[in-house]
């Protein structure tokens, strides 16, 4: 009689095992440009209030340490390094998102990786491989009951990345198998991610990536040192799945957890953003602002906006109603159907400094989020692909329509390098020199060659290059 291996098992002989060349070439180009990207979102992310109050607190809970804080350089312990870099990361809703399962894996797997890059030799080929081992799982994690947790008011990052970074910190600290495995029992306690900072529009959802980086890093050295966790952390009878959902039919396939490890790579149907917000809303600002600009049209000469959407979009962006049509605050806007179209047909443009206070409170565009109309439509597509429709009607009568099949950025409809060094540069330019973030995005370009993958925080930081 056969007994079937635990799923962390699973997951634990496939990465102790993986090395950067397993990763093939697509996957390789792609991380490194999640690692440039995610700096300059934690640059920009630190800059904020959110972010302040993050590296404050970070600060003042730890001792300092050999671990640097992006953009202002302060020393502390590698959890609190991580915790507050993947946190900064996700303060703009600006991130990237893997389609299906709406979790935000990169900022986690990145900050983990470059705070242990300084308390670890870590080289740059190592690195990468870390990162996209911690990518790949934290996908497929979401892949098993997509578009669940959403429902039941969990956010996917803080659930799943947590597994990523336990696995890829495990890795990076030579953890065999059954370390790994414990890592993964150990990390599934620290998973978390309530939503309701949704209902209000406070900013304690911004904190998921920052917690699955501290959670999986703790866990990896939990488990280093003789830890236990339970091996069915997944799929067990208190595990992940049956604790959060706590439905007997709610659907659940854990072979696109461990299936095909190193055959197929789910990370790759994960999508950068072009906008600082809920990235189910990038092709309908896309849609929007070319509508605007193709046909001259003025905010005031709009009588209405028609977006037909997929059901599975309505609780997270378009209700309920009042929250969206006068949110609360930055982090509200940013997961509101109708404000943001509406600043956006405002402005012309939705950028890094995108839901400011004027912005938030501008009763034209307030009024035009009034505008703003949504209805369902069963043939858009579900979890996995965003389509996005826009119908304009002008006050005259004229109606123009524009779609968008793929969300931009997405492997359908993807961002070109050029692309992605811009939002680079836009990010990074109120915290560092152009010398340093020219220096920066030419060391993520060689990053594979780089001996020692710690000099991009030395690079992100105001300090002076120490040298090495």
């Amino acid at each position: 009689m056969s007994v079937r291996v635990p799923v962390s098992s699973e997951l634990g002989a496939w990465a102790s095992g993986l090395t950067f060349d397993d990763l093939p070439a697509d996957v390789i180009e792609t991380t490194k440009l999640r690692v440039l990207d995610v700096v300059g979102l934690a640059l920009a992310g630190s800059e904020t209030p959110f972010g302040r109050a993050t590296r404050a607190a970070a600060v003042a809970m730890s001792p300092s340490g050999p671990c640097q804080v992006l953009g202002t350089g302060e020393r502390v312990g590698v959890g609190s390094a991580a915790f507050a870099n993947a946190a900064f990361g996700q303060a703009l809703e600006y991130d990237d998102t893997h389609n299906e399962s709406i979790v935000h894996m990169s900022s986690p797997s990145v900050a983990a990786a470059l705070a242990l890059s300084e308390i670890v030799d870590l080289s740059g080929h190592d690195a990468i491989a870390a990162v996209a081992m911690s990518n790949e799982i934290a996908c497929r994690a979401g892949c098993v009951s997509p578009g669940q947790f959403h429902r039941r008011g969990f956010h996917p990052t803080g659930l799943f990345a947590t597994f990523g970074v336990a696995y890829a910190a495990s890795w990076i600290l030579g953890l065999d198998p059954d370390g790994m495995a414990r890592a993964a029992g150990v990390a599934g306690s620290f998973a978390a991610g309530i939503l309701e900072a949704w209902a209000d529009g406070t900013q304690s959802k911004f904190l998921h990536s920052g917690w699955a980086a501290q959670g999986g890093i703790t866990a990896a050295f939990l488990a280093r040192a003789g830890m236990t966790g339970p091996a069915a952390v997944f799929e067990g009878r208190f595990g992940l799945f049956a604790t959060h959902l706590q439905d007997p039919d709610a659907p659940m396939d854990f072979s696109r957890l461990s299936g095909r490890l190193g055959e197929h790579w789910e990370s790759r149907h994960s999508s950068f953003k072009p906008f600082p917000a809920a990235h189910v809303l990038h092709p309908y600002i896309d849609a929007a602002l070319r509508l605007r600009r193709r046909h001259g049209i003025a905010p005031s000469e709009i009588a209405e906006v028609e977006c037909p959407v997929a059901a599975f979009i309505v609780p997270i962006v378009c209700e309920p109603t009042a929250e969206k049509l006068a949110p609360a605050s930055d982090s509200h806007g940013r997961v509101s159907l109708q404000y943001t179209l509406a600043e956006a047909l405002y402005h012309g443009a939705l950028g890094k400094n995108a839901y400011q206070d004027e912005s938030l409170r501008n009763p034209e565009i307030l009024a035009l989020g009034r505008r703003v109309r949504y209805v369902v439509d069963p043939g858009f597509p579900g979890p996995g692909r965003f389509k996005g429709a826009v119908r304009i009607t002008l006050a005259d009568g004229r109606s123009f329509l524009e779609v968008e099949e793929y969300n931009r950025g997405s492997a359908e409809n993807p961002m070109t390098r050029d692309e992605l060094q811009g939002k680079f540069v836009e990010n990074a330019s109120g915290v560092l020199s152009p010398d340093r973030i020219g220096r920066l995005i030419d060391e993520v370009d060689r990053l594979e060659r780089l001996p020692d993958a710690s000099v991009l925080v030395d690079l992100a930081t105001r300090h002076p290059i120490p040298s090495r």
